[in-house]
């Protein structure tokens, strides 16, 4: 019915998932990004080091900009120059890794966009995306609209869920 993905990169070996929706389009009516994973990766991103194995799985475009470090996790290359990422182990401990994307929320935003859908996870992740709003409330009840100095670590951190916080 859909295209199949085979995924062989470091973190997983002979994942099969299946793109059910044509990628982009279809979201869930309460999910509503406003940046899609090629914006999110040309802007900066968790350091550059987040999927730099995974050219294979994902369109060759959104490599085309992106900010990229396959080393190590550098701050600098972020859109705010900042730190705004937990470790992986914070995430495991914490609960918030499914099986099926065990980098996280941003790799199931990148499998989503591409037409994945798995019902029970996606509910799971937008409403963990739509918790993170509320930052967006603090960074305009806190901050300057535009002023990109202020609270630089929250603003970087609702650009790893796509949210546009340049906007704010």
């Amino acid at each position: 019915m859909g295209r199949k993905v085979i995924v062989n990169d470091l973190m997983q070996k002979n994942y099969v998932y299946e793109c059910t929706e044509p990628m982009g389009k279809n979201f869930a009516p309460d999910f509503h990004p406003e940046l899609t994973p090629q914006e999110m990766l040309a802007l900066g991103v968790f350091g550059g080091k987040y999927m730099t194995d995974c050219r294979e799985e994902f369109p060759e475009e959104w490599y085309v900009h992106a900010k990229l470090c396959h080393q190590f996790h550098d701050p600098h290359l972020n859109f705010f120059g900042v730190n705004a990422s937990q470790p992986l182990s914070v995430w495991r401990q914490k609960g918030w890794i499914y099986p099926d994307d065990p980098r996280g929320w941003f790799q199931w935003y990148c499998r989503y966009f591409m037409g994945r859908r798995i019902p029970d996870e996606d509910a799971r992740q937008i409403k963990r995306w739509r918790a993170i709003r509320r930052h967006v409330s603090q960074v305009k009840k806190n901050c300057s609209k535009g002023d990109f100095s202020c609270h630089r670590k929250q603003r970087q951190a609702l650009l790893h869920w796509a949210y546009d916080s340049r906007l704010l």
